[in-house]
């Protein structure tokens, strides 16, 4: 329980309208974007303003080993955020200033609160791109991102988050703020911490300061629709587009119940017989463009694509793409509950996983849609189920097991960008055997001895 003296000095640090304790607040901060996970109330909801607040709260939680955890905007799909043993929840979306777009050296620097399209609002403004762009990106937190080392439909051609982190102020578990990383294109001093706490999920530290790489906006960009009747041409479409050294920013897929799904929800013009299509978009300098362009026409019409439109314009574009991103609210709508997996192998193996996930959802009688970044491998299978009917979540959680045993098997892994959190933790071991899982343990109690940071993802204490 959290003690009248830990509230006290909280309150004495922010002041008390900068903390939350009635039940009705707390709620909110109980749970986070993922389904089918059991609700933690935290005792104290604290929302700093400035990294000194963040150091100041994290040294009264050292000092009497209470559990906190950062937190931005929850919409993270692995449990991340949920205070499961109580505790101080950190929110930092006050943290939200763009402190500085350095336009010599193609950095900003980001407070964590910032939304990641707010920051690439900015950027564009001097002709600047920062790539990664995960499905949440209009409400997603720069600090959540980084902390899950979040993906997105352009991870293909331009990589993840952790490719764009230059540099990371931090608050450790005693309360000791330090940097590392910087502007300069080359650091190779020490250890590489940047990349530690890129993806640590907040169990190492807290992230109050963001440096970034951005790159120059491209100059042109084309998208392309390829219909399939076949889900398994569409996959073996994707190996081959790649294998004519053709890098495409974004190439995603859809099968038919979320083509369908989509399509009642946006109205974009969807094929709704089609078994799946390919969304793929171009990008770089205008004669580039139309090159590449014509080559993936090519490409997708001799692997057996039925139809290829090319988007005329922004606004066809636009919708394209609208409803790729309204994939997982309109599927959301169809059950009670929508588990969306994140189950990513080496893209050549993508129709593999996908035969391997109609055979699951049959073996276990379940309706699972699937689209995802199928140009990184990296899959979203998606139940449509009711976490209210104990029977089918049973074998929701077997077919779960299965992806996962799947995707490992094909020399895949288990998170190409939700994170591990609480919901995969159990299947660490598989990935990384009992000497893998002792290792990252070994790096938790040797920056966090007391568990409090974050407690309870991606390893517990022995």
């Amino acid at each position: 329980m959290l003690t009248r003296e830990v509230l006290q000095e909280l309150i004495q640090v922010i002041g008390i309208e900068n903390v939350l304790t009635e039940k009705e607040d707390l709620l909110t901060y109980a749970y986070d974007a993922t389904a089918a996970m059991k609700h933690c109330m935290p005792e104290v909801v604290v929302t700093p303003l400035s990294t000194e607040h963040v150091a100041e709260i994290v040294k009264i939680a050292a000092r009497h080993k209470v559990p906190i955890y950062p937190r931005g905007a929850g919409t993270n799909l692995s449990g991340g955020t949920i205070p499961i043993e109580g505790g101080i929840v950190l929110s930092m979306l006050n943290l939200n200033k763009i402190l500085e777009v350095d336009q010599d050296n193609l950095t900003a620097t980001v407070q964590p609160g910032v939304i990641i399209q707010a920051l690439n609002d900015e950027v564009v403004k001097h002709g600047l791109l920062y790539p990664p762009d995960p499905g949440t990106i209009t409400t997603a937190t720069m600090g959540g991102s980084v902390s899950e080392c979040s993906g997105g439909l352009r991870g293909l051609k331009y990589g993840v988050t952790k490719h764009y982190i230059m540099g990371l102020q931090i608050v450790l578990a005693n309360g000791e703020v330090i940097r590392w990383g910087g502007k300069t294109v080359k650091n190779v001093t020490g250890y590489d911490l940047v990349a530690l706490y890129t993806g640590a999920e907040g169990t190492l530290g807290i992230i109050t300061e963001i440096i970034v790489k951005l790159i120059p906006a491209p100059e042109a960009r084309k998208s392309i629709m390829a219909v399939f009747d076949d889900v398994d041409k569409a996959g073996n479409a994707i190996a081959a587009i790649i294998r004519n050294k053709i890098i495409p920013a974004t190439l995603e897929i859809m099968d038919n119940v979320t083509i369908q799904t989509v399509e009642n929800f946006v109205h974009a013009g969807l094929p709704m017989n089609a078994e799946a299509i390919l969304l793929c978009e171009v990008d770089g300098y205008k004669e580039v463009v139309e090159r590449e362009a014509v080559l993936v026409e090519r490409v997708l019409s001799e692997e057996g694509a039925v139809e290829v439109k090319i988007a005329k314009n922004d606004q066809e574009r636009d919708l394209l793409w609208l409803a790729r991103r309204s994939a997982l609210p309109a599927l959301a709508q169809k059950r009670p509950t929508t588990v969306l997996e994140d189950a990513t192998v080496p893209r050549s193996k993508i129709p593999d996983m996908l035969k391997a996930i109609r055979r699951i959802a049959t073996k276990h009688n379940l309706q699972i849609a699937t689209f995802g970044h199928a140009g990184d491998g990296n899959l979203h299978p998606t139940i449509l189920t009711d976490v209210r009917d104990e029977e089918e979540m049973k074998r929701v959680h077997l077919a779960v097991e299965e992806i996962f045993e799947t995707a490992i098997a094909l020399g895949g892994t288990l998170s190409g960008e939700h994170g591990i959190g609480i919901a995969k933790m159990k299947f660490l071991d598989w990935e990384f055997g009992e000497a893998g899982v002792a290792a990252l343990r070994s790096i938790k109690e040797a920056l966090d001895p007391n568990y409090i940071m974050n407690p309870g993802k991606i390893v517990r204490r022995d």
